[in-house]
């Protein structure tokens, strides 16, 4: 039986002391684009951090089978100027991706700028699990009538986003700091977190009663006018300004808030209610938990989607 055929490495047949040289070696000899599948009678998981450590982050790996028998993988050479999609652009062109970020604690919005690998690594993951589970979504059923968020323009996201999720958050986020209150005074002698977690809450609101306002007096009005110069021929850009600065200080509020749900999340212990919850308790983690969704949909339009269209927009109006 031949070791390679047709770009298929059978690794069991090599002596185990040339197995990596051997797969790096074929490795070094494809193309941009070529693909290397890989048989193995056991998972080659510490080959893709081998991999990725000598040669970098120029290649996609994809599990075809996983045990119990054989495991088969398929190693891409990426073609050059092919970068890595960020999470948040993952989650733009597919929302399924959002579950599998969040099941992780990964966070496509307000850190949706880094790679998966980059976000596994920080949080000590296992990138090669959370890339399968990601390969796996695409074969699934796609989302039922999902809103198509990247065909609307700049000014309709923006009316979309004051409309929907401006107004959760005003008609959401008082109640969940009056129950946060309510419920550290009844149970915080016994939860001393619920302290912490109200004066989080508080300060979420506080930050985005405030930035909601930014966006809606100067941001969006900006974006509209830009959406309006592109469709008279007789308006210059430069007269707009630039839209990049309003748009860095909306993406640092945007990580100052992420920051704040994501320890109100660790403290709550990821929402889980202690057995002496009463039903106050129960209904303010429930708020928490729905809030952050919604929080996090709502930043993902605008920093994935929203702000580059915005962007691109000016850029090709100058």
């Amino acid at each position: 039986m031949q070791t390679l055929t047709e770009n298929i490495l059978n690794v069991t047949l090599l002596e185990p002391r040339l197995k990596h040289p051997t797969i790096f070696r074929y490795f070094d000899e494809l193309t941009e684009g070529e693909s290397l599948t890989i048989h193995n009678d056991h998972d080659p998981k510490p080959l893709y951090y081998q991999l990725l450590g000598e040669r970098g982050n120029i290649f996609t790996w994809e599990y075809l089978e996983e045990g119990p028998i054989w495991w088969k993988v398929r190693i891409t050479r990426r073609k050059s100027g092919e970068a890595e999609e960020t999470l948040g652009q993952l989650v733009a062109k597919d929302m399924r991706k959002a579950q599998i970020f969040k099941k992780y604690g990964l966070d496509f919005c307000c850190g949706g700028k880094k790679t998966v690998k980059e976000a596994c690594s920080e949080k000590g993951l296992d990138v090669t699990k959370i890339e399968r589970e990601l390969q796996l979504a695409d074969k699934q059923e796609a989302i039922r009538n999902p809103l198509p968020y990247n065909d609307w323009s700049p000014a309709f996201l923006c009316d979309f986003i004051v409309n929907t999720h401006h107004s959760y958050v005003r008609n959401n986020l008082p109640d969940i700091v009056a129950y946060a209150d309510k419920v550290r005074k009844v149970h915080g002698g016994r939860h001393p977190e619920l302290l912490e977690i109200w004066q989080l809450v508080s300060e979420v609101n506080t930050e985005m009663m405030a930035h909601m306002v930014k966006e809606e007096k100067v941001l969006f009005p900006y974006i509209h006018e830009l959406v309006n110069a592109s469709g008279n021929a007789g308006a210059h850009a430069n007269e707009l300004g630039s839209v990049k600065q309003p748009i860095q200080l909306m993406e640092m509020e945007h990580e100052v808030v992420g920051e704040h749900l994501a320890k109100i999340r660790e403290l709550a212990h990821n929402f889980t209610l202690p057995e002496d919850a009463c039903a106050s308790y129960s209904l303010l983690y429930r708020m928490l938990d729905a809030f952050e969704d919604d929080l996090h949909l709502h930043v993902h339009l605008e920093n994935n989607i929203l702000f580059p269209k915005a962007i691109d927009l000016e850029k090709r109006l100058n």
